[in-house]
């Protein structure tokens, strides 16, 4: 059966205080009604700098069980250094902690930028690179500097397997060959949604699905209508059971790898007017996932956080 998790980009914005956040609610109480709103939540405040492992401790503990974080991957390594001699800031990444979320660990997600062209041999070393699980994660972490070296930062038992997606923004990555080295890592192709700014494509490249909704008319700003989220929810069912949508936009034609069901992970990233938070509580409730979440938007909760 396919796990279906509808979230939001962070958690942590002022203009969301007394509109998505109730009134009264602390700061440090946010993620912890934020966890309870929705199923899931992807990390950005990784992507900026590393974090600690006690941040990574501290976040787990706050949201519920059965929840599910995202990681956005470090743009030092994507933007800074382009790829290019990342071995080290990879190790410094995963010895800060991030495997510390145990299982509410979902994937990871690398953001690259507009001006980034498809280098295939550089984006081929990268994927290789990339831990498939837990354990070689932990031996990545071994190659870290020394002031990032910290064991408890990966002390985790266990060798589940590990998730990556790639965001793309640049015209140059529509093309077969990387949509073949996608597939042949098993790394899912982010299907980004930016109001018409960067590619939008569809096609299926892991075993399962990731979206980031970012706008419907205008970026980080506008909402999704309610004829919108539909369209989204259909999408979500026919990647859940393994299919695509008729008229997806596809770089190379044909069916997805065959598969029974695949999981979803959607995030809105309209945050700028308050947008993201309700829009993926629409969407759960169309979807019917909304059932054990126990706070409401901008609804102070009965119970204690």
């Amino acid at each position: 059966m396919s796990d279906i998790r509808i979230g939001i980009s962070g958690w942590r914005y002022g203009p969301w205080r007394k509109d998505f956040y109730p009134k009264g609610l602390r700061q440090d109480s946010e993620l912890a009604f934020a966890s309870r709103a929705v199923n899931s939540i992807e990390i950005n405040g990784s992507f900026y700098s590393l974090q600690t492992a006690q941040r990574y401790t501290d976040w787990r503990e706050q949201a519920p069980d059965g929840f599910v974080f995202s990681v956005k991957g470090p743009r030092y390594i994507t933007h800074v250094l382009r790829l290019k001699q990342v071995e080290t800031a990879l190790a410094n990444f995963f010895a800060s902690g991030p495997l510390l979320l145990g299982d509410k660990l979902g994937p990871f997600l690398w953001q690259f930028p507009p001006n980034m062209k498809f280098d295939e041999q550089r984006f081929s070393h990268f994927l290789q690179l990339l831990p498939k699980d837990r354990k070689a994660a932990r031996q990545c972490a071994l190659g870290c500097e020394e002031r990032h070296r910290d064991p408890a930062a990966t002390a985790i038992k266990g060798n589940a397997r590990l998730r990556h997606a790639v965001e793309i923004r640049h015209e140059s990555f529509l093309c077969e060959g990387f949509i073949k080295l996608l597939r042949k890592h098993r790394v899912a192709l982010v299907v980004a949604d930016s109001a018409g700014k960067w590619p939008y494509v569809e096609d299926v490249t892991a075993d399962f699905i990731y979206m980031r909704l970012h706008g419907d008319i205008e970026l980080y700003s506008s909402g999704y209508t309610a004829r919108a989220l539909r369209r989204w929810k259909q999408r979500i069912q026919a990647w859940a059971r393994g299919s695509q949508a008729d008229d997806a936009h596809l770089i190379v034609a044909g069916a997805p790898p065959k598969r029974a069901s695949r999981d979803i992970y959607c995030y809105f990233d309209n945050d700028q007017k308050v947008h993201a938070p309700f829009d993926a509580r629409r969407l759960l409730e169309k979807l019917k996932l909304d059932y054990d979440l126990i706070t409401e938007p901008g609804v102070t909760p009965e119970v204690q956080l």
